[in-house]
């Protein structure tokens, strides 16, 4: 009897430990957990810890909670100038609702990333069909990946998938005709450069003409103004001849004065000799007349 009531006791605490094993629920960080009853879900644990489930009528099952990255395979998309182009991408994304994702895509990571690749494609050759290459080139900085995931919107949310990024590893030409946009947008930025020099040398001889003739009128001005002086010292030199001829004793000494001034001038070159006619006002002095 002992032997028995042993054995049902130990029966008994093994059927425990087992419907307490089958009625935890670990939940870690990086996962949630859906209990299911009867195939349908009825409660998603989403905080890491022990929880409990009803044993053998409620299961559990687990889908990645955390960040989740896919490298979406090389595309050939075409620009709006009708340049192709292989775009090279990666999506940063989650499960933002474990629900609609079980529901939508029977929580499989694969059916998942084939709904982002579409999803991402699609708006990659929205984008970038509405831009020219150049253009492409100019904006790989970070605008065109901002304007790929603005597109991309809410598609999304009904499977429950959260797209948090997309960003672009390559976009290049391919390599058949690679050279020869090269060699065009060479061209291009040669024909920039020789439209801002000549505008340059446009400007620079505009300023050049506008000095030159700040500078003709300024000399002009400065040349009117000599005259002017000069004029007005001439009058004053007039002036004081007339004011000198008019006084008798002025007269004399200003008449000595000039043939002396005569005199000096006709003696240059080494002429030492000074040949005058008696009636010349020099010669007057000479002789005292």
């Amino acid at each position: 009897m002992k032997k028995l009531l042993k054995g049902f006791s130990g029966l008994l605490v093994l059927a425990m430990v087992i419907l307490g094993g089958a009625s935890l629920v670990i939940t870690y960080p990086n996962e949630y957990k859906l209990i299911r009853q009867f195939g349908e879900i009825v409660r998603v644990v989403e905080e890491p810890g022990v929880s409990f489930k009803i044993p053998f009528i409620q299961t559990s099952s687990s889908i990645p909670k955390a960040l989740q990255i896919y490298d979406i395979p090389k595309s050939d998309v075409i620009t709006k100038d009708k340049k192709s182009m292989i775009a090279d991408a990666f999506v940063l994304w989650k499960i933002s609702d474990p629900i609609l994702f079980t529901r939508h895509l029977n929580g499989q990571v694969a059916q998942a990333q084939s709904r982002i690749s579409a999803s991402v494609f699609s708006s990659m050759k929205s984008v970038i069909s509405n831009m020219d290459q150049a253009e492409i080139i100019e904006n790989r900085d970070g605008k065109l990946a901002l304007d790929i995931s603005s597109n991309i919107g809410s598609s999304l949310d009904g499977y429950g998938i959260e797209v948090l990024a997309v960003e672009t590893k390559s976009l290049d030409m391919p390599d058949d005709n690679k050279q020869s946009v090269y060699d065009r947008m060479i061209s291009e930025r040669n024909n920039i450069a020789a439209s801002y020099t000549a505008q340059g040398n446009s400007s620079a001889q505009k300023i050049k003409n506008d000095t030159t003739k700040e500078v003709s009128v300024m000399k002009s001005e400065a040349k009117a103004e000599a005259e002017k002086i000069k004029a007005e010292g001439e009058a004053q030199y007039m002036q004081i001849l007339s004011n000198a001829y008019n006084d008798a004793s002025k007269a004399d000494f200003y008449n000595f004065v000039r043939s002396l001034d005569a005199a000096k001038a006709a003696l240059n070159n080494g002429n030492n000799t000074l040949i005058l006619d008696k009636s010349s006002p020099i010669a007057q002095i000479f002789y005292g007349y």
